[in-house]
């Protein structure tokens, strides 16, 4: 689906079913150099179960237009106005590593539209080595390479994804190299300046009011379970009803371990957003 956002198209993958704004809405954000797909084994889900789904892509990334926000703020604005766009007062927010950030900071900006928040996978502050940030700004597929071997734990995710035959390193190589091709020059530099850059993590938390789930993966390399940990202080200190699961997994839980993921997103929002029963698949 293209939705206008401040004069510029922007696309929400909806989950297989047109989106529809009086059903409790479920927003999904992506991680650096990634787009919507990211989710795509958990937002079907979602959508035939009882949810409006926007996994959206941000500016600059595939789908949607740029240029590319430079700023963790400037995206959580911009998520505002999508749902603005399509009439959605309040939803459950989920988003995978530099996405985590954009969703903590939404729901601290707007405290009375985020329902409750799903941080995957997220680390404050989320540092960039000097090493990684200068490869993504001269040699973006030795950048791609190096991040695509750190994101997963094994070389075949068991059963698979979603089955047998399918190469988990291969299709999120060939999906960032996809949007390194249709976005602007150094993009991966400019999403990894984003996340190296946002200092205010910790002081958001304390201004996040919605109950908060955070997603780790036990064999994360990148934003390995310790590195949330100062996060789960700060929203406890402020009172925040705050969990954590942790699964086998590394970076990509999506793939890794797609259906503990769905179960950890789903469980959380169908109880808080419409009592429903947890998910059964």
């Amino acid at each position: 689906m293209i939705v206008d956002v401040n004069g510029k198209p922007a696309y929400a993958y909806t989950g297989g079913k047109a989106f529809d704004a009086a059903l409790p809405t479920a927003v999904f954000i992506h991680g650096a150099e990634h787009d919507h797909s990211v989710w795509a084994l958990q937002t079907r889900y979602f959508a035939h179960h009882g949810f409006g789904v926007l996994a959206v892509d941000l500016p600059g990334h595939h789908r949607s237009a740029g240029p590319a926000l430079t700023s963790i703020g400037a995206m959580a604005d911009w998520l505002a106005a999508l749902l603005d766009a399509l009439g959605v007062a309040r939803a459950f927010v989920a988003g995978h590593s530099m996405g985590s950030l954009v969703a903590l900071d939404f729901a601290a900006r707007y405290p009375s539209r985020a329902t409750h928040l799903a941080l995957v996978a997220t680390a404050v502050p989320m540092a960039v080595s000097d090493t990684l940030l200068d490869a993504a700004r001269e040699r973006e597929p030795d950048a791609i390479e190096m991040v695509n071997q750190w994101s997963h734990s094994t070389i075949t995710a068991k059963p698979s994804c979603p089955a047998p035959g399918f190469w988990l390193h291969g299709m999120n190589q060939r999906l960032m190299e996809r949007v390194s091709a249709t976005g602007e020059p150094q993009l991966f530099h400019t999403d990894f300046s984003v996340c190296n850059a946002y200092t205010d993590g910790l002081v958001r938390a304390a201004q996040v009011t919605c109950p908060v789930r955070l997603i780790v993966g036990r064999r994360d390399l990148m934003t390995p379970p310790r590195a949330a940990r100062a996060l789960a202080d700060a929203l406890r200190e402020a009172n925040v009803p705050v969990d954590t699961i942790t699964l086998d997994a590394g970076h990509a839980l999506m793939s890794e371990q797609p259906d503990a993921t769905l179960d950890a997103l789903y469980t959380f929002a169908a109880a808080r957003a419409s009592k429903r029963p947890p998910a059964s698949h």
